[in-house]
């Protein structure tokens, strides 16, 4: 299985990608999410170490279970031939209505076929008020 756009990157591939990224997480369904990895995917995700599609599936699924109403925006920040470095922010609600803007920064590796290998996020959360949402 291809994932196009594959390495190496250009600026306009490597916007490519991290827009396809946006947009498969911003739907909510792990399993559209989870098919841009390997099937042997290494994750770290704050403090979880994750691996293989099997594991990032069921993370996500209990990450959207918990964080109601998610929407994220993604933005290049550097790539290489076969890495891609972007920051994020999203905003998300808990189940007692409490809403939170959580910012971060990925680095991405690709194999050839343009599935992601290894991701390293490091993520902080701040509350907010619905009034200071900036995502919609």
């Amino acid at each position: 299985m291809t994932r196009p756009p594959l390495p190496p990157f250009t600026d306009e591939t490597a916007r490519a990608k991290v827009q396809a990224a946006e947009d498969a997480w911003n739907s909510r369904d792990p399993e559209r999410v989870a098919l841009a990895y390997t099937e042997d995917s290494v994750w770290r995700n704050r403090d979880r170490f994750l691996s293989g599609r099997h594991e990032i599936r069921a993370f996500l699924a209990d990450k959207w279970k918990r964080e109601l109403d998610y929407r994220l925006r993604k933005e290049l920040w550097a790539h290489t031939r076969n890495r891609i470095s972007v920051r994020f922010e999203y905003e998300w609600h808990d189940a007692s209505g409490q809403w939170w803007r959580s910012h971060g920064n990925e680095q991405w590796e690709f194999d050839d076929d343009g599935l992601m290998r290894r991701r390293e996020a490091s993520i902080n959360d701040v509350p907010i008020t619905a009034e200071d949402r900036r995502i919609a």
